[in-house]
């Protein structure tokens, strides 16, 4: 189809072609963030063992929406393929809305590779086989009255790491292997009256109840920890696959085992089709995950405001350049504000709490328009040249 048909700016930014990392982040208000990132096909040719950073990827897209369908993913992708040309492979987490994305991309023609990022795929692995588990809520359950137990106490340097509760399997082997090394600080036998073990013990709530749970759960995660940091350090190519196979023969259950297996399975296969199992093809989204958490922290203010994020996303990927430096001193005040004519919570908070503000002030227009910034595009407010790339500033309701 047309909309898909590579350009030659494409071609000049990948000459070697590349993977397309997406992901949306959570809510900030009524904004949701999708963003797309482009990593070099022949990156771990050109840094073996090293897994892909912010400074390895570039930022062809970020737009902000109340809502993500597999429909609008779908339609941003095309209006991003039609500026830099098909990826390899998309690399996504397994969101119904990404694949339902990818889904309809093939429909129309496309050639659609879909790479399941392995730190997602191996958290719903665990979250199968333990979420069930008869102790897993009173393991949980008991960290968090731990947690408490210590903090503010001489042994507040024992807590427990904090671990969302969204998402909670995507990090829960470090709660595991935390309660592990506290346990093994308590050996048999009494504890002196008021000594420092004495004071653990009395933390413990029902942790020591739990050890079956925590010695399955580790000996069953730690083998896919191994092999975690192999694939992301070198991506899947002969050399990794064969290593992980060794490691997966020693996962206990059956059911975890197998499936790894399947999936390595599938990806090296992929790999192999794309004439990449020599030097290795990225199974990651880890690097679009750090970008949505610096974006957050720096520059947002009190209020994590969708837009204003947004606008600084892509200057936070790739490696900056003395000409990024001076393409910035150069833009004025006034060119600034010119782009940032969009909602912003940060100025209706302000002109709300201000005295004699009142709710009115907030914008309850749903056709407000909302940040779009695509790599290439030759309409927009606001151009920013960038180590060759243009990045033109749109907004979502202009054609």
């Amino acid at each position: 189809p047309g909309a898909l048909t590579p350009t030659k700016k494409g071609a000049s930014l990948f000459p070697n072609g590349f993977f397309l990392i997406l992901d949306a982040s959570i809510g900030l208000g009524k904004g949701k963030i999708m963003t797309l990132l482009a990593l070099d096909a022949n990156h771990y040719r050109h840094n073996p063992g090293v897994a892909p950073a912010l400074q390895h990827v570039q930022c062809v897209a970020v737009c902000v929406a109340d809502t993500w369908t597999g429909e609008s993913i779908e339609t941003l992708l095309e209006k991003v393929i039609s500026q830099i040309g098909m990826p390899l492979a998309f690399i996504k987490d397994g969101g119904s809305d990404l694949g339902k994305a990818v889904r309809l991309l093939g429909e129309k023609g496309a050639s659609c590779l879909s790479i399941d990022d392995v730190s997602h795929f191996v958290a719903n692995l665990l979250k199968h086989e333990y979420q069930k588990h008869p102790l897993f809520d009173v393991f949980i359950s008991s960290c968090g009255k731990v947690s408490k137990m210590l903090k503010q106490t001489i042994l507040a340097c024992l807590a427990p790491p904090k671990v969302s509760t969204k998402a909670r399997f995507m990090n829960v082997h470090r709660l595991v292997e935390w309660a592990s090394r506290l346990l093994a600080h308590s050996p048999s036998g009494r504890a002196a009256k008021g000594s420092l073990l004495q004071k653990l013990r009395d933390s413990f709530d029902q942790l020591p109840e739990c050890k079956t749970f925590i010695h399955d759960f580790l000996l069953d995660v730690e083998p896919l920890m191994a092999c975690q940091k192999i694939l992301k350090n070198k991506g899947i190519s002969l050399e990794s696959f064969d290593a992980c196979n060794l490691i997966i023969e020693t996962i206990p259950n059956r059911y975890i085992r197998e499936e790894f297996q399947d999936w390595l399975i599938r990806h090296i296969v992929m790999a192999d089709t794309l004439g990449q199992h020599e030097c290795g093809i990225p199974i990651s989204s880890d690097s679009i995950e750090s970008l949505f958490g610096v974006a957050k922290r720096h520059g947002t203010g009190e209020i994590k405001d969708a837009n204003r994020i947004a606008l600084r996303i892509p200057a936070l990927c790739g490696v900056p350049t003395r000409q990024d430096a001076e393409n910035v001193l150069k833009i004025s005040v006034k060119e600034q504000q010119q782009v940032e004519t969009l909602p912003s919570l940060i100025k209706q908070r302000r002109d709300v709490m201000k005295p004699g503000g009142c709710l009115e002030a907030i914008n309850q227009d749903d056709a407000r328009q909302n940040v779009e910034l695509i790599i290439g595009s030759k309409s927009g407010q606001k151009h920013l040249d960038n180590t060759d790339k243009t990045v033109a500033y749109e907004n979502n309701n202009d054609p």
